[in-house]
């Protein structure tokens, strides 16, 4: 029992150990913000299909009017 007790004092000097519990309302106000985000989804200015904003298009393959892969989809 003596050397847990040495070894749990010199585990405490290492660590970092809380001086008291965390309340339920403080850990649930630390993890509000941990939420999902839903993702931001544009339209192509070129074919109007769904795509993540700033991205070439996948459906056309353009970015601001401009066509940077081919595709088998016509443009315009």
């Amino acid at each position: 029992m003596r050397r847990a007790a040495q070894a749990f004092a010199t585990l405490r000097s290492v660590m970092a150990v809380p001086k008291r519990k965390t309340s339920k309302a403080r850990r649930d106000k630390r993890r509000a913000t941990h939420k999902i985000a839903i993702p931001v989804v544009a339209t192509c200015t070129v074919c109007s299909a769904p795509k993540l904003p700033h991205r070439v298009c996948p459906s056309c393959g353009t970015y601001r009017g401009r066509r940077y892969i081919t595709t088998d989809a016509p443009v315009g």
